[in-house]
């Protein structure tokens, strides 16, 4: 097994404006000097969040996902952010996960923000992705998904090493973020790395970024707080391995299953 280096860019968003945020985050991603295997942007990074899908959505075939495969090749890494992205007549807010080969995973968001009318546009997921990456299993949700233990919850049928969330998730809820990201991590003796934005969205909400990755313990090992900019750590296999080893808090969880 081996050890895992991680990227994220935490920045605001250009509102509406796909061409604009891939330039912005090409701009990051050639500051880039130590070599990543995973590269996380936030939610719906072309456009923030945006209840206007009609106008906004791409299709597989589109523009992003082209530009994702080719930043994946050129820095021989995974890429992972979602998109909004039409499909069979359905709108998603769907994380993508792409190779450096180009081939691709999707995840697309299982818990709907009620309070924006969320629901109202996109529809929903049903399977949580469990993508195995150089050595990690890597289990990537989107922002509210955050609120819901069960769905987040490591368990034997689906275990993993690292818990990831792409979020738009605005200042006003700040402590929850925080609070939560390092709940999940403990309880799911994982580490885990939540990827927020900065700035004002089209809609006039604010965003305080908090970026953070953190470790099975719980404890910080990269805080982003309110900067731009792009961030890098590698997380030690070897010490994830030894934690769980010695507390085996996993071994006693509850069995379950997970039913619509």
């Amino acid at each position: 097994m081996s050890d895992l280096t991680v990227s994220f860019i935490q920045t605001a968003l250009h509102w509406h404006d796909a061409a604009a945020n891939r330039a912005a985050f090409d701009q990051y991603l050639a500051q880039q000097t130590i070599p990543a295997d995973i590269i996380v942007l936030p939610e719906m990074f072309t456009t923030g969040f945006s209840m206007e899908a009609a106008a906004q959505a791409e299709t597989m075939q589109g523009e992003t996902v082209a530009w994702m495969r080719r930043r994946a090749a050129d820095h021989d890494a995974v890429i992972t952010g979602s998109v909004i992205i039409e499909e069979d007549g359905h709108f998603y807010n769907r994380l993508l996960w792409v190779r450096p080969d180009g081939s691709l995973s999707c995840y697309n968001k299982r818990h709907l923000f009620t309070l924006a009318n969320e629901q109202l546009t996109y529809t929903p997921g049903h399977e949580r992705l469990v993508e195995d990456w150089r050595g990690w299993r890597i289990c990537p949700l989107v922002c509210y998904d955050l609120r819901f233990p069960v769905w987040s919850r490591n368990h034997p049928a689906a275990p993993y090493d690292l818990l990831l969330y792409v979020a738009n998730w605005p200042a006003v809820r700040r402590p929850a973020w925080m609070t939560l990201l390092r709940a999940r991590a403990i309880e799911n003796v994982a580490c885990t790395l939540g990827v927020n934005r900065i700035g004002e969205d089209g809609k006039g909400h604010a965003y305080s970024g908090d970026s953070a990755l953190i470790d099975a313990k719980g404890e910080y090992l990269v805080e982003a707080h309110d900067q731009d900019g792009i961030f890098t750590h590698t997380l030690s296999r070897a010490e994830l391995d030894d934690f769980r080893s010695k507390f085996t808090a996993l071994n006693d969880g509850d069995a379950f299953e997970l039913v619509e």
